[in-house]
């Protein structure tokens, strides 16, 4: 299928995990991707994968640190030269840090807040002048349910998931008269690797992970190939009324009251 012909897309944190498989649903419906990502490595192996999975797929992969505004001006610089214009951005790029409110470290604060919420104004801020001028383009925030319901011992997370929200439903308003449009996904709990070290990292691993998928009411976690197909929708010409909005991708825990 080709529901993203002829689009550019940039997406921070592309190396694994939720970014990584949006950069190959993005490719294989026919955009061109830049996978911006802190480890260099991890994104350029990513991006050959890709690459040999998907004929014809035109991939980059550019050392990106979110947290610093300059490296994502250079990230987009480097995408309109491989490729043209960045027509979506996904704000993927992401860091958990849960502690005490109270014996947390100032340096926790600011790294949640420098990845987490500061990264995605940094993606925004780096595309956005590009996108007003052509009065058109698609921003993807990947929030999180934490956005919206709170788990003890998981702070300041949830704060920077909530400020990543409001920062999208500003921005979407904002925007929208130039035909930009800014959106948010909020995942619940999705298997990738992060899920898979917290599962070992408990004192009964196989115990953790079956209270895990006890949780969503359809007794499974998500994908992150869900996630992505979500993204491709949003990022397409197929949801040019959606704006300003956030999906969440959970499997109805987020609607159940109590079990």
């Amino acid at each position: 299928m080709n529901r993203l012909a002829g689009k550019v897309a940039l997406v921070t944190g592309a190396g694994r995990g939720i970014g990584a498989a949006i950069a190959r649903a993005f490719a294989a419906e026919g955009a061109a991707v830049v996978l911006a990502e802190l480890d260099g490595a991890t994104a350029a192996a990513t991006a050959r994968e890709i690459a040999n999975a998907c004929e014809g797929a035109r991939t980059l992969a550019v050392q990106t640190d979110v947290t610093q505004p300059a490296s994502l001006r250079a990230a987009v610089q480097e995408a309109q030269r491989a490729f043209g214009p960045v027509d979506v951005l996904v704000n993927n790029a992401g860091i958990n840090v849960f502690a005490d409110p109270l014996t947390m470290t100032d340096d926790d604060w600011r790294r949640c807040f420098a990845v987490d919420l500061d990264g995605v104004w940094n993606g925004c801020r780096a595309v956005l002048p590009g996108m007003v001028e052509r009065c058109a383009g698609s921003i993807i925030n990947i929030a999180s349910t934490h956005a919206f319901q709170i788990i003890p011992g998981c702070f300041p997370y949830p704060v920077a998931k909530h400020g990543v929200i409001g920062l999208t439903r500003a921005l979407g308003i904002e925007y929208a008269p130039k035909n930009v449009r800014v959106n948010a996904i909020a995942p619940g709990y999705i298997e990738t690797q992060l899920t898979h070290d917290w599962w070992n990292a408990q004192p009964d691993p196989e115990a953790a992970r079956k209270a895990t998928l006890e949780l969503p009411p359809m007794k499974r976690i998500g994908r992150p190939e869900e996630v992505a197909m979500t993204a491709v929708f949003l990022a397409s010409d197929e949801a040019p009324f959606i704006n300003a909005s956030c999906i969440t991708i959970d499997g109805g825990r987020t609607a159940l009251h109590h079990e």
